[in-house]
């Protein structure tokens, strides 16, 4: 059935590659599609969530702090399996409810970055859920690209756009770091890692094999992802000994980042869309 509020927002989701404009410029969106419990048929929203560490993400059945839990949540309580769209990757999740402690703790955080979560429940009776969204892609993910050189560039981008969201929340943050901001910085941290790491084990294994003139360029690139490396530890370093500096470590690794990500496009991507 079509839905005037969300279609838009879905259209102007996938045709920029997860970027929207309006309130949500700046939002951490998702598309989540379930199955509908009493249709069969396939129900795509777009969400707002909370980065959980890498190995789930965090969505909460708000339904604009109204009476009743939103039709996805009901959805994901008769068959908790769904498909996760972010504009650059597509993968099947399972749906965990949670609940006690877990979901309480989760809940603070999320209200503690953003007091909008907070406002939806004193608006309801009802207890908004928190619902975690965890990968069951076997291998990595689908990427939304007609090139191999167009997916590194996507993928860099979210990167990008992770950093710009961090850069500005802890600039907002004032004296103290929340829960969740701190969940942010890890969450980036792990994605890099894994990032760098599947580029060391398979891309630059093939370039050299396939164009040994690329040799001085790998060079630089694995070297600089053990800088990365080393400024993520130390990110999250400063993060557990309570988040004093975290604003110049973040900057440092944006700034570093930044060149990195520039120099790797500049000199792999034609090499990746020349050899199609």
């Amino acid at each position: 059935m079509p839905n005037a509020f969300n279609d838009p927002i879905i259209a102007e989701f996938r045709a920029h590659h997860g970027r929207v404009g309006g309130w949500f410029a700046d939002a951490r969106l998702l598309l989540l599609t379930t199955t509908g419990a009493r249709t069969g048929a396939p129900h795509t929203v777009p969400l707002g969530y909370l980065p959980d560490g890498g190995e789930r993400v965090l969505v909460i059945g708000s339904a604009g702090g109204g009476p009743r839990h939103p039709a996805w949540f009901h959805n994901l309580r008769a068959d908790p399996r769904g498909t996760v769209e972010t504009g650059v990757f597509t993968y099947p999740v399972e749906a965990e409810v949670l609940d006690g402690d877990e979901r309480d703790a989760a809940f603070a955080r999320a209200a503690e970055a953003d007091p909008g979560w907070a406002a939806y429940q004193d608006g309801t009776t009802r207890v908004l859920p928190v619902v975690a969204l965890r990968s069951v892609q076997e291998g990595p993910p689908d990427i939304a690209a007609d090139s191999p050189g167009t997916a590194l560039r996507l993928v860099h981008d979210v990167f990008r756009r992770e950093l710009a969201l961090i850069r500005a929340e802890v600039a907002g943050a004032g004296p103290g770091l929340g829960a969740q901001l701190r969940m942010n910085c890890l969450t980036l941290c792990a994605g890099l890692r894994n990032h760098h790491g599947g580029e060391d084990l398979a891309m630059f294994p093939f370039l050299d094999r396939t164009r040994p003139d690329l040799a001085p360029v790998l060079e630089r690139l694995r070297r600089e992802h053990e800088e990365i490396a080393a400024l993520t530890a130390r990110l999250a370093d400063v993060l557990a000994e309570g988040g004093a500096g975290v604003a110049a470590q973040v900057d440092r690794l944006v700034d570093d980042l930044e060149r990195h990500l520039a120099y790797e496009e500049e000199h792999l991507i034609p090499v990746l869309d020349g050899a199609r």
